[in-house]
């Protein structure tokens, strides 16, 4: 089943890769990752996160992938597929649940965007460093506190995906994303030479085997890997309709896997030792970015260029991801009601910016996202395995696998299997611990 594409495909390889990275790389590899590896064993943390990720790459990105380009749609359009393939109905109706995580994340994450545009102006004008850190942030994150920000983010993003799959999407992930990386880079190579940036490695990767033994790390470990690589049941679904046939979905998956990996290594290794070696808390959630940060800029010598390229890196991972998630609900609004894109889009523009003014505060955004990622993001998520892995089934994704390179074998079906399993086990441990990605 193919529908028609007012959007476009990627053109190439390169540009479906780093716009699959540009929706992983978010916020959370940049506040959370690091703090969560020193919190919970330093090297040692990295062996179950990189277990996970491993199995989330290869059946859980695989799979969104594959779903979409065999249906050529979106959550709603694919799960319709899937259903009807067993003769059922309500296929859409249940395509809506993915799409309603991704469209709350979008909401939060517009805001937080926002702030993050905010703060790049700041670096500019200097008046971060200037300034009291936590003084600059109270007046930013309150009850419609960054509306002109706010809205400059999604406007800006709207626009961006108006002009298209290969206009838009894929002709910023390829500016933006090797951006980040060489930004961070710049900053990780200068944050070596200050002295007691020691500390900071060692708190990233000195191992405590110990905590290995504690289901609690690998519950964590689990979370942030699940979340880092956008797994909803929406949005790397999306990016798949947009991929050519002939593509290696299994490469693709893969090397997404491996730059967002890289990219929460190098954030950890451009933040954490800076805030040891000012004898900062490395304090995890927003207040890292938004506070302890600009202290650290302020200062390190030259720390306003640095500021500058750390603001807007962290902008183009966030304005990256925000395209995934609006891309998603307005192909969803465009092949259900028949709307032209730039009108889809632009309503999915207005919602998320309007349900946002309402969550700009600190306490609103963080409320609101816990409600979604504990709830509704996993949820959709599971959701969509089931209807992959159960209900179509391994044989189709296989098949579909097998177009752009060598079929998987037997080891595949139960991989996938049990895939959905830790999935939902995502989902019920998200709601137990309150959180964990």
């Amino acid at each position: 089943m193919e529908e028609h594409k007012t959007g476009g495909k990627f053109t190439s390889s390169l540009g479906f890769v780093l716009a699959a990275v540009g929706s992983a790389v978010g916020m959370g590899n940049i506040w959370l990752f690091p703090y969560r590896i020193g919190q919970y064993g330093g090297g040692a943390f990295l062996i179950p996160y990189f277990l996970f990720v491993a199995l989330f790459s290869y059946v859980g990105l695989t799979g969104e992938f594959a779903l979409g380009r065999l249906t050529g749609t979106g959550a709603m359009g694919s799960l319709d597929y899937v259903l009807g393939k067993k003769g059922k109905r309500g296929g859409r109706l249940l395509g809506v649940i993915p799409l309603l995580g991704v469209l709350g994340i979008a909401i939060g994450y517009s805001v937080v965007v926002g702030w993050v545009l905010r703060y790049t102006a700041g670096a500019v004008t200097g008046s971060i460093l200037n300034n009291n850190a936590q003084g600059f942030f109270d007046a930013l994150a309150v009850d419609f506190g960054s509306i002109p920000w706010h809205l400059a983010a999604v406007v800006l993003t709207v626009i961006i995906l108006v002009l298209g799959v290969s206009g838009g999407i894929e002709k910023l992930s390829k500016i933006m994303m090797p951006a980040f990386f060489i930004l961070f880079l710049i900053i990780a190579v200068r944050v070596a030479f200050l002295p007691g940036a020691v500390e900071g490695y060692l708190y990233l990767l000195r191992p405590d085997w110990s905590r290995l033994l504690e289901a609690e790390t690998w519950v964590m470990a689990m979370g942030q890997a699940f979340f880092s690589l956008s797994i909803n049941g929406a949005g790397m679904l999306i990016y798949g309709s947009y991929m050519k046939k002939s593509e290696s979905i299994l490469r693709h998956a893969g090397m997404t896997a491996v730059l967002d990996t890289l990219a929460a290594l190098l954030a950890g290794f451009a933040i954490i030792p800076a805030v040891f070696a000012f004898g900062i808390d490395p304090t995890s959630g927003p207040a890292l970015m938004f506070v302890t940060l600009p202290q650290v800029f302020a200062q390190m010598p030259g720390g306003q260029l640095f500021a500058v390229f750390f603001f807007l890196s962290v902008f183009f991972a966030g304005i990256t991801s925000l395209m995934n998630m609006l891309e998603a609900c307005g192909e969803a609004l465009s092949s259900t009601v028949r709307l032209p894109r730039a009108l889809s889009l632009a309503l999915v523009g207005a919602v998320t910016f309007g349900a946002g003014l309402f969550v700009e505060s600190l306490a609103g955004m963080g409320g609101w996202m816990d409600l979604i990622t504990i709830y509704v993001s996993p949820f959709g998520a599971m959701l969509v395995a089931v209807c992959l892995y159960f209900v179509l089934g391994p044989g189709a994704v296989k098949d579909e696998l097998a177009l752009g390179g060598k079929r998987p074998g037997r080891m595949f079906d139960f991989v996938a299997r049990a895939y959905v399993l830790v999935a939902a086990a995502v989902w019920v441990l998200g709601i137990c611990y309150h959180g964990i990605g």
